[in-house]
């Protein structure tokens, strides 16, 4: 097999990991109950109390197909293969690297993947810090394997970098902006499960049914918790992300003689960068502000996604030579 070939291999046995182990975390998530319910059926008239011709079902705890330590097995199962994929796909990009004897964000295809790598090491980080409970590996999992499941559309053969960004600026703004989208996307995981557990626990405080998706966050942490450690990843990223930015308008200066140039590239990067500065303006401000911070946190990604697909795929510009 040529290293090319080693590459993709890895690459194909990642998804399949991460695969596993979002099932794995999605077993611990819904099993792993400590304490059974039990069903009460009360009188509707007379003395108000328990039915006598109620089943006996009704009386017994709800016996789950799977038991909280089977369940909690599974998580760690789901926690070692995602080390496992997460190894396996840095290896894919090691592999790369050596065999085109290049930085390996020379196109489309591997800046999602460098993506990838760095949202579930930020994930990596904060589940073995205790930051969060690992049974979330599963929301963590999905989007990076969402992630690299949208880059096979954009796969580019293993090959030499254009002449264009034959530069070692490649590897300090490229890295940079690499590693501030993975994060934020983390980032954003966070903000939806927020909003889910902000909803599941308004209607039930309301009283009304708790229907499918928002039935979801019964098992999430706490709102407020979900809250601060989303606010805290932005926090880390967006530094990381105005680094990337002023460095790419070094680089601009170094190979086209200006520092910005109003490349759609560059315009969109910014509105990122505007949309993730009001969120955490919105987030330090006050009650009604700090509400809809959350949203304004996913807009951002949105805002960041779009950059990455339809500016790249659609939009013509001064980075149109990096292709997909």
């Amino acid at each position: 097999m040529t290293g090319a070939e080693v590459a993709n291999a890895l690459f194909v046995a990642t998804i399949v990991v991460y695969a596993a182990a979002m099932f794995s975390y999605a077993v611990e998530y819904a099993f792993d109950k400590r304490a059974p319910k039990r069903a009460k059926t009360l009188v509707a008239s007379g003395g108000g109390g328990i039915d006598a011709d109620a089943d006996a079902s009704d009386e017994a705890p709800t016996e789950a197909p799977i038991s909280p330590a089977a369940a909690r097995g599974a998580g760690r199962l789901g926690l070692v293969l995602t080390f496992l994929g997460t190894a396996a796909l840095l290896a894919s990009i090691v592999v790369r690297v050596v065999y085109t004897g290049r930085w390996p964000w020379g196109n489309m295809f591997e800046y999602t993947v460098g993506v990838a790598l760095a949202g579930m090491t930020t994930w990596l980080i904060l589940v073995t810090r205790g930051s969060v409970p690992r049974r979330l590996g599963l929301f963590a999992t999905f989007a990076v394997t969402m992630v690299l499941g949208t880059s096979v559309r954009v796969y580019t053969e293993a090959g030499p970098l254009v002449p264009a960004l034959d530069s070692y600026w490649i590897i300090i703004h490229v890295t940079a902006a690499i590693c501030a989208s993975g994060i934020l996307l983390i980032g954003c995981v966070f903000a939806i499960l927020h909003l889910l557990k902000r909803a599941h626990d308004r209607r039930v405080s309301d009283g009304k049914p708790v229907r499918f998706p928002i039935n979801i966050a019964e098992r999430l942490p706490d709102a407020t918790a979900l809250e601060r450690l989303t606010f805290k990843i932005h926090v880390f990223a967006f530094p990381l992300l105005t680094f990337g930015i002023i460095a790419g308008s070094v680089w601009a200066h170094l190979a086209w003689g200006r520092y910005w140039n109003w490349d759609p590239k560059e315009v969109w990067a910014f509105i990122a960068w505007v949309v993730y500065a009001a969120y955490l303006h919105a987030r330090v401000s006050g009650r009604s502000a700090k509400a809809n911070a959350p949203w304004i946190a996913i807009l951002g990604y949105a805002v960041m996604l779009f950059n990455l697909t339809a500016v790249n795929l659609v939009f013509g510009g001064l980075h149109s030579y990096a292709g997909v």
